[in-house]
């Protein structure tokens, strides 16, 4: 599987993964504006097809994972590992200390890929992800201190 680092050009196909990871997939024109940003970086996962994606933003000594998401026909292949582990990479590079991310807290799979690279419960955001007719769910906020990571 490739990994390639994207850039604003590169939003429309971040997009086209995300809405197959996401009932509410953001829209090419949320990742191009994302990727204006400064200190924001991204990776595309993929031979042909593109099956992850992930976009972070590293701002004073930290890195935030904004959102990071697998096809559903790739899931459980370690997608999400190389791209998280090329991301913390990154992120070490960068000189970022810390790592922060929401999951839903109703994702328990999600909450346990992050516990097992060591993120941990670092807080609770109440009513941060929209479920539409649902109402609203509550995100856990997890951290990674990449010294000990």
């Amino acid at each position: 599987m490739k990994l390639a680092w994207t850039t604003p050009a590169d939003a429309p196909a971040m997009a086209a993964v995300h809405s197959q990871a996401f009932e509410a997939g953001w829209k090419a024109e949320d990742f191009s504006a994302l990727m204006e940003g400064a200190g924001v970086f991204g990776l595309l996962a993929g031979d042909g097809p593109m099956l992850g994606v992930i976009l972070c933003r590293v701002a004073a000594g930290e890195v935030e994972v904004l959102t990071v998401g697998v096809a559903p026909a790739a899931r459980r292949q370690g997608v999400a590992r190389a791209l998280m582990a090329a991301a913390l990479e990154a992120a070490r590079e960068a000189g970022a200390e810390t790592v922060f991310l929401e999951v839903a807290v109703d994702n328990a799979a999600a909450a346990a890929f992050y516990a097992g690279l060591g993120f941990r419960r670092a807080g609770l955001r109440r009513g941060y992800y929209d479920r539409g007719v649902e109402g609203r769910a509550d995100a856990l906020v997890m951290r990674l201190d990449l010294a000990n990571a």
